[in-house]
Protein backbone atom coordinates (compact mmCIF):
# COMPACT_ATOMS: atom_id res chain seq x y z
CA UNK A 1 0.00 0.00 0.00
CA UNK A 2 3.03 2.35 0.85
CA UNK A 3 4.75 1.44 -2.78
CA UNK A 4 1.05 2.69 -4.34
CA UNK A 5 0.49 5.73 -2.53
CA UNK A 6 4.44 6.10 -3.38
CA UNK A 7 4.07 5.78 -7.32
CA UNK A 8 0.74 7.57 -6.88
CA UNK A 9 1.76 10.79 -5.25
CA UNK A 10 5.08 10.87 -7.76
CA UNK A 11 2.94 10.63 -10.80
CA UNK A 12 0.42 13.57 -9.64
CA UNK A 13 3.83 15.69 -9.59
CA UNK A 14 4.97 14.34 -13.00
CA UNK A 15 1.86 15.63 -14.43
CA UNK A 16 1.32 18.57 -12.15
CA UNK A 17 4.59 20.17 -13.32
CA UNK A 18 4.71 18.64 -17.06
CA UNK A 19 0.96 20.80 -17.80
CA UNK A 20 2.72 23.41 -15.78
CA UNK A 21 -0.04 23.60 -13.58
CA UNK A 22 2.23 22.78 -10.68
CA UNK A 23 4.91 26.22 -11.58
CA UNK A 24 4.39 29.63 -9.74
CA UNK A 25 2.21 31.58 -11.61
CA UNK A 26 3.98 34.22 -13.63
CA UNK A 27 2.16 37.64 -15.61
CA UNK A 28 2.19 37.72 -19.11
CA UNK A 29 4.00 41.00 -20.51
CA UNK A 30 1.67 42.85 -22.98
CA UNK A 31 3.17 45.13 -25.33
CA UNK A 32 -0.11 47.17 -26.23
CA UNK A 33 1.05 46.59 -29.88
CA UNK A 34 -2.10 45.80 -32.43
CA UNK A 35 -2.15 45.54 -36.03
CA UNK A 36 -1.50 48.32 -38.66
CA UNK A 37 -4.50 48.98 -40.75
CA UNK A 38 -3.50 48.65 -44.56
CA UNK A 39 -4.54 52.01 -44.88
CA UNK A 40 -1.38 53.47 -43.20
CA UNK A 41 0.77 51.04 -44.51
CA UNK A 42 0.15 54.09 -47.68
CA UNK A 43 2.96 56.11 -45.84
CA UNK A 44 6.06 54.14 -47.78
CA UNK A 45 8.51 57.06 -46.41
CA UNK A 46 8.36 56.12 -43.23
CA UNK A 47 11.15 54.30 -41.38
CA UNK A 48 8.11 52.61 -38.62
CA UNK A 49 4.82 52.61 -38.15
CA UNK A 50 2.92 50.75 -34.93
CA UNK A 51 -0.16 51.07 -33.57
CA UNK A 52 -1.28 50.41 -29.43
CA UNK A 53 -4.80 50.42 -30.72
CA UNK A 54 -5.59 53.90 -29.64
CA UNK A 55 -2.49 55.30 -31.53
CA UNK A 56 -0.78 55.12 -34.91
CA UNK A 57 2.97 56.13 -34.31
CA UNK A 58 4.73 56.71 -37.92
CA UNK A 59 8.54 57.64 -37.59
CA UNK A 60 10.08 59.33 -40.03
CA UNK A 61 13.54 61.18 -41.52
CA UNK A 62 11.50 63.56 -43.18
CA UNK A 63 13.60 63.36 -46.65
CA UNK A 64 11.51 63.59 -49.77
CA UNK A 65 12.05 60.37 -52.42
CA UNK A 66 11.80 63.07 -55.12
CA UNK A 67 14.63 65.08 -57.12
CA UNK A 68 15.14 68.85 -55.65
CA UNK A 69 17.92 72.11 -56.12
CA UNK A 70 17.80 71.79 -51.93
CA UNK A 71 19.71 68.59 -51.95
CA UNK A 72 23.19 68.91 -51.58
CA UNK A 73 24.95 68.75 -54.98
CA UNK A 74 26.67 65.28 -54.08
CA UNK A 75 23.36 63.51 -53.31
CA UNK A 76 21.93 61.73 -56.58
CA UNK A 77 18.40 63.44 -55.73
CA UNK A 78 20.09 67.14 -56.63
CA UNK A 79 18.56 68.64 -59.65
CA UNK A 80 18.73 71.99 -60.32
CA UNK A 81 15.93 74.17 -60.83
CA UNK A 82 14.94 77.09 -62.12
CA UNK A 83 12.12 79.04 -63.80
CA UNK A 84 8.54 79.11 -62.05
CA UNK A 85 6.95 77.28 -59.21
CA UNK A 86 4.07 76.93 -57.50
CA UNK A 87 0.78 79.17 -59.08
CA UNK A 88 3.39 80.47 -61.86
CA UNK A 89 5.90 82.36 -59.10
CA UNK A 90 9.24 83.03 -60.27
CA UNK A 91 11.67 80.39 -58.04
CA UNK A 92 13.67 82.02 -56.10
CA UNK A 93 15.53 79.79 -54.10
CA UNK A 94 16.05 80.21 -50.14
CA UNK A 95 19.64 79.84 -48.52
CA UNK A 96 18.79 76.64 -46.63
CA UNK A 97 18.95 72.85 -47.42
CA UNK A 98 17.88 69.80 -46.47
CA UNK A 99 18.68 67.28 -43.78
CA UNK A 100 17.74 63.98 -42.35
CA UNK A 101 15.67 64.56 -39.05
CA UNK A 102 14.01 61.97 -36.56
CA UNK A 103 10.28 63.09 -36.52
CA UNK A 104 8.10 60.29 -34.59
CA UNK A 105 4.26 61.39 -35.08
CA UNK A 106 1.69 60.00 -32.45
CA UNK A 107 -2.32 60.33 -34.35
CA UNK A 108 -5.31 58.56 -33.24
CA UNK A 109 -5.92 55.52 -34.70
CA UNK A 110 -10.03 56.36 -34.87
CA UNK A 111 -9.94 59.89 -35.17
CA UNK A 112 -13.44 62.03 -33.78
CA UNK A 113 -14.17 65.62 -34.26
CA UNK A 114 -13.03 67.73 -31.53
CA UNK A 115 -15.73 69.37 -29.76
CA UNK A 116 -13.01 72.69 -29.13
CA UNK A 117 -10.86 73.31 -32.21
CA UNK A 118 -7.69 73.88 -31.81
CA UNK A 119 -5.09 75.95 -34.08
CA UNK A 120 -2.40 74.34 -36.11
CA UNK A 121 0.98 75.33 -34.89
CA UNK A 122 4.54 76.52 -36.77
CA UNK A 123 6.00 73.27 -37.83
CA UNK A 124 4.71 70.00 -38.95
CA UNK A 125 0.81 69.93 -38.69
CA UNK A 126 1.20 65.75 -40.27
CA UNK A 127 2.80 63.78 -42.25
CA UNK A 128 2.62 63.09 -46.00
CA UNK A 129 2.85 58.82 -47.54
CA UNK A 130 6.65 59.81 -48.62
CA UNK A 131 7.47 60.94 -44.51
CA UNK A 132 7.97 64.74 -45.12
CA UNK A 133 6.11 66.70 -43.19
CA UNK A 134 2.68 69.10 -43.79
CA UNK A 135 2.92 72.99 -42.53
CA UNK A 136 0.35 75.19 -42.41
CA UNK A 137 -0.44 78.29 -44.66
CA UNK A 138 1.78 80.45 -42.87
CA UNK A 139 5.21 81.07 -42.82
CA UNK A 140 7.82 81.58 -39.56
CA UNK A 141 6.96 84.70 -39.02
CA UNK A 142 3.06 83.83 -39.03
CA UNK A 143 2.36 85.50 -42.03
CA UNK A 144 0.83 84.36 -44.79
CA UNK A 145 2.66 82.31 -47.24
CA UNK A 146 2.93 85.17 -50.19
CA UNK A 147 6.61 86.10 -50.02
CA UNK A 148 8.19 81.99 -49.38
CA UNK A 149 5.94 80.93 -52.47
CA UNK A 150 8.83 81.88 -54.50
CA UNK A 151 11.06 79.81 -52.69
CA UNK A 152 9.16 76.44 -53.70
CA UNK A 153 11.18 73.94 -55.42
CA UNK A 154 10.13 71.51 -58.50
CA UNK A 155 7.79 69.22 -55.75
CA UNK A 156 6.41 72.72 -54.64
CA UNK A 157 8.43 72.36 -51.37
CA UNK A 158 11.57 73.77 -49.49
CA UNK A 159 13.66 73.46 -46.24
CA UNK A 160 13.27 75.80 -43.06
CA UNK A 161 16.31 76.97 -41.48
CA UNK A 162 16.46 74.14 -39.62
CA UNK A 163 17.04 72.39 -42.98
CA UNK A 164 13.79 70.57 -42.35
CA UNK A 165 11.81 69.88 -45.84
CA UNK A 166 8.34 70.08 -45.61
CA UNK A 167 4.94 71.00 -47.88
CA UNK A 168 2.94 73.55 -47.34
CA UNK A 169 1.31 73.34 -50.75
CA UNK A 170 0.34 70.40 -52.82
CA UNK A 171 3.18 68.10 -52.91
CA UNK A 172 3.21 67.84 -56.95
CA UNK A 173 6.13 64.82 -57.10
CA UNK A 174 2.98 63.06 -55.29
CA UNK A 175 0.69 64.03 -57.15
CA UNK A 176 2.35 63.13 -60.08
CA UNK A 177 3.16 59.63 -59.32
CA UNK A 178 -0.36 59.12 -57.61
CA UNK A 179 -2.79 61.22 -59.12
CA UNK A 180 -4.64 64.21 -58.02
CA UNK A 181 -7.22 62.30 -56.06
CA UNK A 182 -4.67 59.93 -53.74
CA UNK A 183 -4.50 59.82 -50.30
CA UNK A 184 -1.72 62.10 -49.51
CA UNK A 185 -1.26 62.12 -45.77
CA UNK A 186 -2.44 62.46 -42.28
CA UNK A 187 -2.87 65.78 -40.01
CA UNK A 188 -1.98 64.97 -36.70
CA UNK A 189 -5.58 64.76 -35.44
CA UNK A 190 -5.65 61.30 -37.50
CA UNK A 191 -7.97 62.88 -40.53
CA UNK A 192 -6.27 62.05 -43.89
CA UNK A 193 -5.62 64.52 -46.34
CA UNK A 194 -6.33 63.81 -50.13
CA UNK A 195 -5.42 65.65 -53.69
CA UNK A 196 -7.46 68.68 -54.80
CA UNK A 197 -9.46 66.02 -57.06
CA UNK A 198 -12.60 63.95 -55.99
CA UNK A 199 -14.14 62.05 -58.57
CA UNK A 200 -12.39 63.03 -61.30
CA UNK A 201 -12.91 66.81 -60.78
CA UNK A 202 -11.31 69.56 -58.62
CA UNK A 203 -12.94 70.01 -55.33
CA UNK A 204 -14.03 73.86 -55.10
CA UNK A 205 -12.71 75.18 -51.24
CA UNK A 206 -16.47 77.09 -51.20
CA UNK A 207 -17.62 73.47 -51.22
CA UNK A 208 -15.12 72.62 -48.09
CA UNK A 209 -15.70 73.44 -44.29
CA UNK A 210 -13.82 76.11 -42.23
CA UNK A 211 -11.03 73.12 -41.35
CA UNK A 212 -10.84 72.76 -45.08
CA UNK A 213 -12.26 69.26 -45.60
CA UNK A 214 -15.92 67.48 -46.13
CA UNK A 215 -17.05 63.88 -45.13
CA UNK A 216 -17.74 61.58 -48.21
CA UNK A 217 -16.68 58.76 -49.51
CA UNK A 218 -13.02 57.42 -50.45
CA UNK A 219 -11.31 54.75 -52.40
CA UNK A 220 -9.62 54.02 -48.84
CA UNK A 221 -12.20 54.62 -46.95
CA UNK A 222 -15.70 53.36 -49.01
CA UNK A 223 -18.23 53.89 -45.90
CA UNK A 224 -16.89 57.47 -45.36
CA UNK A 225 -14.79 59.89 -43.69
CA UNK A 226 -13.51 63.12 -42.73
CA UNK A 227 -11.05 64.66 -44.88
CA UNK A 228 -9.39 67.53 -45.72
CA UNK A 229 -8.19 68.17 -49.36
CA UNK A 230 -5.91 69.80 -50.66
CA UNK A 231 -6.46 73.34 -52.91
CA UNK A 232 -4.68 76.04 -55.02
CA UNK A 233 -5.37 78.50 -53.32
CA UNK A 234 -5.05 79.11 -49.59
CA UNK A 235 -5.23 77.82 -46.90
CA UNK A 236 -4.21 75.34 -49.32
CA UNK A 237 -4.35 71.88 -47.03
CA UNK A 238 -5.63 73.08 -43.91
CA UNK A 239 -8.04 75.57 -42.70
CA UNK A 240 -8.80 77.38 -39.29
CA UNK A 241 -7.74 74.64 -37.20
CA UNK A 242 -7.45 70.68 -36.57
CA UNK A 243 -10.73 68.98 -37.23
CA UNK A 244 -10.29 66.59 -34.64
CA UNK A 245 -7.91 66.10 -31.67
CA UNK A 246 -4.25 66.45 -32.63
CA UNK A 247 -1.80 63.99 -31.60
CA UNK A 248 1.63 65.18 -30.96
CA UNK A 249 5.12 65.25 -33.08
CA UNK A 250 8.29 65.11 -31.76
CA UNK A 251 11.73 65.75 -33.96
Amino acid sequence: MLKLRLLFTLASCAFLFGCGCGKTATSTTTTGSTAVPDVYKKIYGATSITSDGTWITIKSTGLPDHKSCYYPTSNSLYEAFSGTTFNNVTFSKNSNSIASASYTFKIPLNPTAASTHSSTPLGPIGVSINGVPFYNQYNASNNPLTVEIASFDQGWAHPDPGSHYHYHVEPLKLTEAKGKDALLGFLLDGFPVYGPNENGAVVPSDSLDAYHGHTSATADYPNGIYHYHISAAAPYINGDGFYGTAGTVSQ
